[in-house]
């Protein structure tokens, strides 16, 4: 059997404010509405379900790294800069305003609305 990767829950103080500021940022589709989550759908069918946090809860902070073309990265890149969200070549925030060449593509970390570890990568690691 094969083993596919299906989704994850992505807690949220603001499950809206986080569902769209991905989708804005990334060209997709706008979230749909699943039970008591907010899903965006990725490559393959994965969705990124939002959850809303409860009120005053502590959030988990979450690492998710996304695999983009070199044309996904520029409009990703372009709309960090464009709305000045810092950003950072290394996940220890070391390089900040930069971005990484690793494994011969490009890459940067930032943070959403919730505070969750965004990556957009053009090569796999080790590749």
């Amino acid at each position: 059997m094969a083993i596919t990767f299906n989704h994850t829950i992505v807690a949220a103080a603001d499950r809206r404010v986080s569902a769209e500021f991905f989708t804005e940022l990334f060209g997709l589709p706008g979230p749909q509405e699943f039970g008591p989550f907010l899903a965006v759908t990725v490559n393959h069918g994965v969705s990124l379900d939002y959850a809303q946090a409860p009120d005053g809860a502590d959030i988990a902070v979450q690492h998710y790294a996304f695999l983009v073309s070199e044309d996904e990265f520029d409009s990703i890149y372009g709309k960090i800069r464009d709305r000045g969200l810092q950003h950072w070549a290394d996940p220890h925030g070391r390089r900040p305003g930069e971005i990484n060449h690793n494994d011969g593509g490009r890459g940067v970390y930032f943070r959403d609305p919730s505070g969750h570890a965004l990556e957009i990568i053009t090569r796999p690691y080790g590749g």
